[in-house]
């Protein structure tokens, strides 16, 4: 694996991710953890307040807001054949897919992950992935720091730090 501690920001060639929109990684009645930043977001393009959108789709649990799964399993603001409904202003940790800090670190996480995602090359290096990862995670500002409203998945800050 690359050092990315020492701030890699070059990309490889291959591109390590190629979102196909099929929703996959919108499956689940985990719940997708929105930030206060996040929800700010959805509010605005939704037109509604705080108040208003947790109680229509969220959820609290562990102190976090999260975006409920609807009847099928996915999250509720994804809709089969049309795709995500808040796509332009999705939470951060759905902008961050499938950039995940066990996807970083862990090769065989990634090979799972390979299995699941269809937008991911099957060969695609573990390294050009991290490379391309974490550039993309930077360029973006999806660096979690350790806020307590934060997906876990996104506090990578440590990645970075020398």
């Amino acid at each position: 694996m690359p050092d990315i501690r020492a701030g890699i920001l070059q990309e490889s060639e291959k591109p390590s991710f190629d979102c196909l929109r099929c929703g996959h990684c919108c499956q689940g009645r985990g719940g997708i953890v929105a930030s206060e930043k996040d929800v700010r977001r959805l509010c605005g393009r939704l037109r509604m307040t705080v108040e208003a959108f947790a109680a229509a789709y969220g959820e609290r649990r562990g102190g976090k807001l999260l975006i409920r799964a609807g009847e099928d399993g996915a999250c509720i603001f994804f809709k089969k054949n049309e795709g995500c409904a808040v796509h332009t202003v999705k939470p951060d940790i759905c902008r961050a897919w499938p950039y995940f800090r066990g996807n970083l670190l862990d090769r065989d996480s990634l090979e799972l992950c390979k299995e699941f995602c269809p937008g991911i090359p099957p060969s695609l290096p573990h390294a050009d992935f991290v490379l391309q990862g974490t550039a993309l995670l930077q360029r973006e500002g999806l660096i979690g720091t350790g806020g307590a409203d934060e997906a876990g998945a996104l506090q990578t800050a440590d990645l970075f730090s020398c």
